[in-house]
């Protein structure tokens, strides 16, 4: 997975790096450039075809930008045009030691501190086809004020047309929150170092970095592992894979877990039959849908290969009794889809939470009781809220839930215990030791009934099947399969025809990547 760390943690990881790792800051920047420029080469070769502008501010940032004019001397790839936003005397430490080697092998970088320079300089640049973007790093607070923030609004008004690529984070970006406050550049290409920060793993600020690249410089993952603060990660595909590898030959049905889906009703039989097949098609070996009696042939006409219990129900056709044996010899059991929200309903949630052992996902119209005080005797309570539902269960707004995420969805699952699913573009996954994970994968056509239902079935077939794993690490899967099975579908049929059935359509194609 790869790491998320805050600016701070960042400047932290960075000083140990240099102070007591005893890796100079110089080497640091030289690494930093250098990835750059072998991405330049990579994605945009031959250089000696493209126009180049590199546009350094007078920090670190600027030093990188430096170092990849150098490179590109140097190696002969290319002769950038280098404009600084800065006076000469304004550099110091180890930009202005890299100043000095550009010049020293033949660079001539332009200075600039007035924007009427910089206007007439422009002329002589519009015909660049790609910018390098070295003008701010990852240290910003707030909008970009000045000469610079000109300089940005002007880059963003006339270089449409050349390709972008940042170094660290496009300018105008702030590094711990997923909005921008003013103006900021869009890259087709990021290339960060060492590690993500938190606006480069949510959304909107993560679609505007364009392909992004996390380079090692130098900071070893000791380092990285020792830092104070929140652990957060973005999860990869390779994360996965091990879930993936062949099944064993004398494997059967026992083997990959029995499924219970609690829910329906009888004028909503739909969302529990869509997570029982998503359990199923998830890879669980049996799994049975406990569900309203006038419900039961609706889930078996879906999906055959469910098993039914139906049971006594009220006169709004929701689940009216439970049963406790029902339940035993389950691995997992799945809350809530369908399942209603009448008193009598979230009591037999409160019965179930309060007195099953097995691994307990928990969704929908279960998720009203988790907004309470409780305790479980189960090891693993995964909760799968959307922003609203987290807002009911935190007695936030939905803004306040928005605005943060990682914090809202982190304090929900170390007070409780629970895995926490935080459903929506980039869905977090915090975990009650604190730890996060961004999922990436994901589309906007999956803003469709259903789709959740689709997710608390995955969850459950893949909790049932991995009985042995880290169930963090399980869930993560099945958040990731559930996102990319989206894109896939969506890929075929557009975002708007798409139906939470055709995430089950799409998920073998999802797995197979994984293989």
């Amino acid at each position: 997975m790869l790491r998320v760390l805050t600016a701070e943690q960042m400047r932290e990881a960075d000083r140990t790096t240099i102070e007591e790792a005893g890796i100079p800051g110089l080497i640091l920047m030289e690494n930093a450039g250098a990835a750059v420029a072998r991405l330049l080469e990579r994605e945009y070769a031959p250089l000696q075809e493209q126009r180049i502008l590199i546009v350094c501010g007078k920090g670190n940032n600027g030093g990188d930008g430096l170092v990849v004019a150098r490179h590109l001397l140097v190696r002969e790839l290319a002769t950038p045009v280098v404009v600084v936003f800065a006076s000469r005397e304004a550099l110091s430490g180890d930009a202005a030691t890299n100043l000095a080697m550009l010049e020293a092998v033949g660079g001539q970088p332009h200075f600039v501190e007035e924007m009427d320079e910089w206007l007439e300089l422009r002329d002589q640049t519009l015909t660049a086809t790609l910018v390098v973007d070295a003008l701010l790093g990852t240290g910003l607070k707030g909008p970009a004020r000045g000469l610079l923030g000109e300089v940005i609004e002007d880059l963003n008004a006339h270089w449409d047309h050349a390709n972008l690529i940042a170094v660290d984070m496009p300018s105008g970006m702030p590094s711990d929150s997923a909005e921008c406050e003013g103006e900021a550049l869009r890259a087709d290409h990021t290339v960060t170092f060492t590690a993500l920060n938190p606006s480069q793993a949510l959304l909107p600020n993560a679609a505007r970095m364009g392909h992004l690249h996390v380079a090692p410089i130098g900071t070893s993952a000791a380092i990285l592992d020792e830092l104070e603060g929140p652990a957060v990660y973005l999860s990869e595909p390779s994360d996965f894979r091990p879930l993936f590898r062949p099944r064993d030959l004398e494997g059967h049905k026992g083997t990959y877990g029995h499924v219970a889906v609690v829910g329906g009703s009888r004028s909503k039989p739909g969302a529990v039959a869509m997570a029982g097949t998503a359990a199923m098609r998830a890879g669980a070996g049996l799994c049975t849908v406990i569900t309203a009696a006038g419900a039961a042939s609706a889930v078996v006409g879906l999906t055959p290969e469910l098993m039914t219990e139906p049971v006594e129900e009220l006169d709004d056709g929701t689940i009216g009794g439970f049963d406790k044996a029902l339940m035993e010899g389950m691995d997992v059991v799945a809350i809530g889809p369908g399942l209603g929200t009448g008193p009598p309903n979230l009591d037999l949630v409160r019965r179930i939470l309060s007195s099953i052992e097995a691994p307990l996902v928990v969704d929908a119209d279960a998720l009203r009781v988790l907004g309470e005080e409780w305790d479980s005797p189960s090891p693993t309570v995964v909760a799968t809220p959307h922003p609203g539902e987290m807002a009911r269960m935190t007695d936030l707004s939905t803004a306040q839930v928005q605005n943060d995420r990682l914090g809202v969805a982190r304090t929900y699952a170390e007070r409780h215990g629970a895995i926490t699913v935080l459903k929506g573009a980039r869905t977090v996954i915090a975990s009650p030791d604190g730890r996060i994970v961004v999922n990436p994968t994901g589309t906007p056509g999956m803003g469709t009934g259903g789709s959740g239902d689709i997710l608390t079935g995955l969850i459950a077939g893949m909790l049932a099947q991995f009985r042995t794993e880290a169930p963090e690490l399980v869930v993560a899967a099945a958040v990731w399969l559930h996102g990319r099975a989206g894109e896939l579908a969506a890929a075929r049929l557009g975002q708007q025809s798409m139906l939470a059935t055709d995430l089950l359509r799409a998920l073998p194609e999802a797995m197979a990547e994984l293989r």
